[in-house]
C-alpha cells in the first residue's frame, strides 16, 4: 500500500464523501416527488395530447436527472470502500497517488488524471 495522505486529509475527505452521499440521496428523492408518472392523478386523467407529452418530457427529465445523480452516488460509494480498504487516493489503473488538488476538487475521482484522458479517449 502507497500511504500518499495524512489521515486528517482522509478523515476529512471520508466527511466530505459522507455529506456529498447524503445529500444526493436527499435530491433523488426529490425528484422522486417530482415525476409526473408518481401524481395519482396522472393514471385517471385524461388529459389532453399536449399535457400527455409535457408529463412524458417531464418524466424523463427526471429519470435523467436520477440516473446521473445515481452514477455520482455509485462512485462516492465506490470512493468510501477505498478508504475503507486504505486505498483512497491511489490511481486505480496506474497505482500511483492521485494528485492532493484533484481529489480535493473531485473527491470520488479513482483515476490521476492522466489515467482518466486515457480512459476518455
Amino acid at each position: 500500500m502507497v500511504k500518499a495522505f495524512s489521515q486528517e486529509f482522509i478523515n476529512l475527505q471520508k466527511k466530505r464523501l459522507e455529506e456529498d452521499l447524503k445529500d444526493l440521496l436527499a435530491k433523488i428523492e426529490e425528484l422522486k416527488k417530482e415525476d409526473p408518472f408518481l401524481d395519482p392523478d396522472h393514471a385517471s386523467d385524461n388529459a389532453a395530447v399536449d399535457t400527455d407529452v409535457r408529463e412524458q418530457v417531464g418524466h424523463e427529465t427526471v429519470e435523467a436527472q436520477i440516473k446521473d445523480l445515481n452514477y455520482r452516488l455509485s462512485e462516492i460509494k465506490a470512493a468510501l470502500l477505498r478508504i475503507n480498504k486504505r486505498k483512497y487516493g491511489i490511481c486505480l489503473r496506474c497505482a500511483k497517488p492521485i494528485p492532493k488538488a484533484r481529489l480535493e476538487v473531485i473527491p470520488e475521482s479513482a483515476y490521476c488524471i492522466e489515467c482518466e484522458k486515457k480512459l476518455r479517449v
